[in-house]
């Protein structure tokens, strides 16, 4: 051959090798229907697509010789060998898995075969859980969310015109969220990740990133329980825990072949219906005992929250000669609550493993990076999914980005405004109104009337009326300007008092507030109790437990993140204080009566004055730390993550006296350390809070200077973990030392799972202890034990005050 047609036959051929082809088809099972989301993968490679829901799938390849292997959990495996020298159209029959009972012979009261086969899988569980030290790998992740039914209205919101703004159709259904996202995954055992998503498209929001996370799709059954809080109050049991055969019974049906390897499927299922388990099917490989692939569900009788069913459908290929990694996993869900009814799926696919990256562990800080402009447009995307999508989807993008481009308008915001913020007397009444220009993002709101009512026996029948503005300065921290004001006066005492304040970021990581003017507040700093209770107690039952004193203040405050978990915050303060004493009497059931007590706390049955009228000019310092060192970095900035470690806090506060005609004088510091939800795996969390403080000077201290506890007296109780479930609130407020503790834990439903009725309400058990001593008073010790759902608890406490007399109490706590 001639040296020119030599080169121009290489050239030929490695032009088609590099040239890019695509093969497309559908993926069937023989009746003809789709299989949704086969995977399809070059044999012996990680390179590779999945179907979507319609069975549909597209892989881009350079040219040459391939073979194609097309696998789904359930179905035979087919292989195809094509030469890429043009786009090709593949459609796939996929055969139902056909699994035989090889050398097994079940006999009547015998072990199921299933039960010898998991306890290998168990006993290798630590081997494969530890086998990778570390890896990286690309990420493609797409979630999708469809309102499958809605009422026209709910609660007096117009679900109907919400859906329609939103794209949906006229019967409120559609799809009310579409994304996909890129990201790169960085993984160093036990527990270090990094993630950086370095792509994102979102339906309807052309410049938005994705709130996809890999974090939140990774599922390891070889750990012996998943933890997936707020999906589930206890942990999840694995059906290779080391404990599983306690949870799980476990049936053989058969094996099959592929790729020379034996498959194992075993179906699993709970051995009590409410046990925190998975139903299904697991796929072990023969003589590696290794996890193959796993359809599993769980459903509401485990006590899930938010959704009614969930299936999980995680699939496994070799990346070595060794060793397997995820190749797919893919979350399943339905659910609804009042008429709404939704379903949606995550679906994940992973790809380009390495096993051995050169990572450095001080860049694990960093959990999550999502950097600015990783909003992809449509041809990248048409390019880069390696999941087709469907009609439905394409129409979707295309008529949400149309609408997302006519909501930047100014013409469009100024008419969405103006429909908006239409007058109603009805929400000046009840809601409040609030206006919004959307073009300059300004915010205005007006409190309601009926809101702002309230009755005590120091001001009678008084309004708090408030309003607020805040407009949105910096775009890129998402950081706002605030202003707010409101005006407040009693009926029976004839007191106007006004105040307001502004807030402004300053420094990137600092606000600072400055407010003044004059109030009627709380004697106990703690404001342990609402307005709307007191106002409830007292006009119905004749108790008037907030006490109340004038003020008239100015204060100045800085406060942020310094660095990493350190915050701290500086304020100053010059007030004039001046006690109050009861103008009013009345109350619903009892109009004439007057067994109120008087509003100083120290003196309950005369109506004398606490204290007399002084000033204050008080500095107060505070840092708190919670060892963290993990955050997220989003376009808008760093957000820090939850410690495992307790928070520290240290406070100063000093009294200063003759300046500014301060009368005050005294020196105060105290430190807290607590920790909330430390988990105690199946059998719930705990958490607590310690804190102790004194006066190191206390020459000249008022009662509104005094340390006070967050306590309750009434039937309502707002969760708080330093709050004291049954505590006087003013009785053991203290100018000296003083030492308090409290311990709560949360069993999770460790008992009441076992009961029906409080099962269906999701109720768990909860058991608090709570401590203070002061040297005057001496010790108080609360012991409580009820349940819990969301913020309503029934509690049951006994108290006891050193030697004196104890009392107890059972009380349903609602927090209002």
């Amino acid at each position: 051959m001639k040296p020119a047609l030599v080169a121009l036959f290489l050239i030929f051929n490695f032009s088609s090798y590099a040239q890019q082809f695509s093969i497309s088809g559908k993926i069937t099972n023989q009746e003809g229907k789709p299989v949704p989301f086969a995977s399809v993968f070059i044999k012996n490679t990680t390179i590779g697509v999945s179907a979507n829901s319609e069975g549909t799938y597209l892989l881009r390849l350079n040219g040459g010789m391939r073979e194609i292997q097309y696998k789904a959990v359930g179905y035979a495996q087919q292989s195809k060998i094509v030469n890429l020298t043009a786009n090709q159209v593949i459609n796939i029959s996929l055969q139902t898995e056909t699994y035989q009972l090889k050398d097994v012979t079940v006999h009547a009261g015998a072990e199921d075969p299933a039960y010898a086969i998991m306890r290998k899988a168990i006993k290798k569980r630590k081997t494969y859980l530890n086998e990778v030290k570390a890896y990286t790998c690309d990420i493609y992740i797409k979630g999708l969310q469809k309102l499958l039914a809605a009422p026209k209205t709910f609660m007096g919101f117009d679900v109907q015109k919400a859906t329609s703004e939103a794209g949906l159709d006229s019967n409120r259904r559609g799809i009310v969220y579409l994304s996909e996202s890129e990201s790169k995954y960085s993984f160093i055992r036990p527990d270090k990740v990094h993630e950086e998503q370095v792509s994102s498209k979102v339906s309807g929001r052309n410049r938005a990133f994705s709130f996809n996370r890999a974090s939140d799709m990774a599922v390891n059954f070889y750990q012996n329980y998943e933890t997936w809080r707020g999906m589930s109050n206890r942990p999840l049991v694995s059906p290779v825990a080391d404990n599983a055969m306690f949870y799980y019974n476990y049936r053989y049906i058969g094996t099959s072949v592929e790729n020379g390897e034996t498959i194992n499927k075993i179906q699993v299922s709970p051995k009590r219906a409410h046990d925190p388990c998975f139903e299904g099917y697991i796929y072990i490989l023969d003589d590696s005992w290794r996890i193959y692939g796993l359809q599993l569900y769980i459903t509401k009788k485990a006590n899930i929250n938010f959704v009614d069913t969930l299936k999980i459908n995680q699939q496994f290929f070799p990346v070595s000669e060794k060793i397997w990694m995820t190749s797919s996993v893919k979350f399943e869900f339905t659910g609804g609550l009042f008429g709404f009814k939704l379903g949606g799926y995550f679906i994940s696919i992973y790809k380009n493993y390495n096993l051995d990256p050169a990572l450095d562990k001080a860049d694990f800080n960093e959990v999550l990076r999502i950097a600015k402009g990783i909003s992809k447009d449509s041809a990248y995307w048409n390019q880069a999914r390696p999941i087709p999508l469907t009609g439905e989807e394409v129409t979707d993008y295309t008529n949400k980005d149309k609408l997302a481009k006519k909501r930047e308008s100014k013409e469009y915001l100024d008419s969405l405004d103006k429909a908006n913020n239409k007058f109603k007397p009805v929400n000046l009444l009840f809601t409040g109104i609030d206006t919004r220009n959307r073009y300059k993002k300004e915010y205005f709101h007006y409190d309601p009337i009926v809101g702002s009512l309230l009755y005590n026996t120091v001001e009678g029948l008084a309004i708090d009326y408030g309003a607020s503005y805040s407009k949105l300065i910096d775009t890129v921290n998402n950081r706002y300007f605030m202003l707010n004001g409101k005006v407040r006066y009693g009926l029976s005492n004839h007191l106007l008092n006004g105040s307001g304040g502004v807030a402004l970021p300053v420094m990137q990581r600092f606000t600072l507030s400055l407010s003044g003017g004059s109030d009627v507040v709380d004697l106990n700093s703690q404001a342990p109790m609402s307005t709307f209770v007191n106002t409830v107690h007292s006009l119905l039952s004749q108790q008037n437990f907030k006490k109340l004193y004038q003020k008239q203040f100015a204060l100045a405050s800085l406060s942020g993140r310094i660095t990493g978990g350190l915050r701290g915050s500086a304020s100053v303060e010059w007030a004039n204080r001046k006690a109050l004493l009861n103008t009013a009497s009345f109350s619903v059931f009892d109009p004439h009566s007057h067994q109120f007590t008087s509003n100083n706390p120290l003196d309950p049955d005369h109506n004398t004055l606490l204290f007399a009228e002084n000033q204050s000019l008080t500095v107060n310092l505070q840092a708190s730390y919670d060892f963290s060192n993990k955050y997220e970095t989003y376009p808008s900035g760093r957000r820090y993550l939850p410690s495992k470690y307790p928070t520290i806090s240290l406070n100063y506060a000093k009294g200063i006296s003759n300046v500014l005609g301060s009368d005050v004088n005294y020196d105060k510091i105290s430190a807290e350390i607590s920790r909330a939800d430390i988990s105690m795996g199946f059998y719930g969390s705990s958490s607590f809070f310690i804190g102790a403080g004194k006066f190191l000077n206390a020459k000249s201290v008022f009662f509104p200077d005094y340390f006070h506890f967050a306590g309750n007296e009434v039937l309502s109780y707002k969760p708080r973990l330093n709050r004291f479930l049954l505590l006087d609130y003013y009785d053991f407020s203290t100018p000296d030392k003083y030492v308090e503790g409290h311990f709560e834990h949360n069993f999770s439903g460790f008992i009441t799972n076992k009961i029906p009725l409080i099962r269906k309400f999701k109720l768990q058990e909860i058991f608090d202890v709570n401590y203070l001593y002061t040297p005057t008073l001496k010790n108080y010790t609360e012991l409580g034990f009820g349940l819990q759902y969301l913020n309503i608890r029934l509690m049951y406490g006994v108290s006891y005050n050193g030697g004196s007399e104890a009392k107890s109490a059972i009380r349903l706590g609602i927090s209002l």
